[in-house]
């Protein structure tokens, strides 16, 4: 995949360990600018973590000069996750990018590591680990296979990204502190090197809650911003009017979405729901380019799918399809704000041979949607 990559909030310390809770000083979210994105309301933290079950763990590595970049853990449920497979499935946008483990999702449907989220040449080393951290697990005695789901962006503008600075011991790291509530956003983990519309990306997240009659179900979405396009806010052309857009900069990249939501979806509704979610990319002004590297994982958290039974069959009810349409506008609006967010919270960051890639200029962002009449 390709583009950018930046750093973290804290001083020169060498790795940083960040837990699923917000740090002190977290730069505001835009709907606390009063900004609204989509008509759908919120979970109660505004993060993947608000669908039942689903934790995140984040290592940021900041060191040096040159070191900008970390791992984004997502875990679906609190069980073994090979012995207890979710529903899944993955879209691709543009195949620009080194996405491991597709094959086999998209061929049974299923997910059986949790996912993780890193730079493009480090992607190796997360499958080594996740490889170790489910053979290690209690009853995957006799597994002889596993199906590791490694995303990436390429930080190699902000990262010494040749290095391959990245460990086994990161991920595992990651994994092991994973957890529920806030998520931190912006220069953390995968996010840590990444740029995003010509501004610092990072980390970021949203989720949607439908109303009890729609379902009652939450739609979360995390994303790993790195690309380029004509920056859009609530429809106002941001990008334009801070002379910041592809074409006219060399803006190019690449995007991972994990939308989990605990809705009974199949692998087939999944894959209806991940293109859907790339619909929230485009709304931001993402172009999807030749370089860009854009994948959405669905997973869906409501049922699992044991790896050893005596049944012949499987036993679950899933929604139909005419019960799907909220969930795809609530997949198209968490993706959306997520990226948004991943921006609003990422910072001016240095890193390798000296680049520099300067946050978005949120005053100057929110004075213009003021004129747009966007802020509530």
């Amino acid at each position: 995949m390709a583009f950018v990559s930046r750093y973290h909030l804290f001083s020169t310390t060498l790795i940083l360990l960040t837990t699923g809770f917000t740090m002190a000083q977290t730069p505001k979210r835009p709907r606390e600018y009063g900004i609204q994105l989509g008509v759908l309301p919120t979970g109660t933290h505004n993060a993947i973590t608000d669908v039942p079950g689903v934790r995140v763990g984040q290592v940021t590595l900041k060191q040096g000069q040159n070191i900008r970049t970390g791992v984004t853990a997502i875990l679906p449920h609190q069980g073994n996750q090979f012995q207890q497979k979710s529903p899944a499935a993955i879209y691709i946008g543009n195949g620009f990018g080194k996405l491991m483990g597709y094959s086999q999702v998209e061929e049974l449907g299923t997910l059986e590591t949790p996912i993780v989220l890193t730079n493009t040449l480090s992607v190796p080393t997360a499958a080594d680990a996740l490889i170790d951290y489910t053979l290690t697990q209690s009853g995957n005695e006799q597994v002889r296979s596993v199906n590791s789901v490694v995303g990436e962006t390429n930080d190699g503008f902000l990262n010494d990204i040749r290095g391959r600075h990245v460990t086994k011991q990161h991920v595992l790291d990651a994994l092991k502190q994973a957890s529920t509530g806030p998520v931190e956003e912006g220069n953390v983990g995968a996010g840590t090197g990444t740029v995003c519309f010509g501004f610092k990306g990072g980390i970021g997240t949203s989720s949607r809650k439908l109303p009890a009659s729609l379902g009652g179900y939450t739609v979360g979405a995390l994303v790993q911003t790195n690309f380029g396009g004509v920056l859009q806010i609530a429809g106002v052309p941001v990008g334009v009017a801070l002379g910041k857009y592809s074409f006219k900069e060399n803006l190019d990249g690449s995007c991972m979405i994990v939308v989990m939501t605990d809705a009974p979806l199949d692998a087939r509704n999944l894959k209806r729901l991940a293109k859907r979610a790339f619909m929230g990319l485009a709304r931001t002004g993402g172009i999807a380019s030749n370089g860009s590297g854009d994948y959405v994982i669905a997973v869906s958290t409501a049922y699992q799918i044991p790896h050893d039974t005596k049944s012949s069959f499987d036993e679950m009810k899933v929604l139909r399809n005419d019960n799907a349409s909220p969930l795809f506008l609530a997949a198209i609006e968490a993706t959306e704000e997520a990226i948004i967010n991943s921006l609003f919270a990422a910072q001016t960051l240095t890193g390798d041979q000296g680049h520099t890639v300067e946050q978005l200029p949120v005053n100057k962002v929110v004075d213009l949607l003021k004129k747009a009449g966007q802020v509530k």
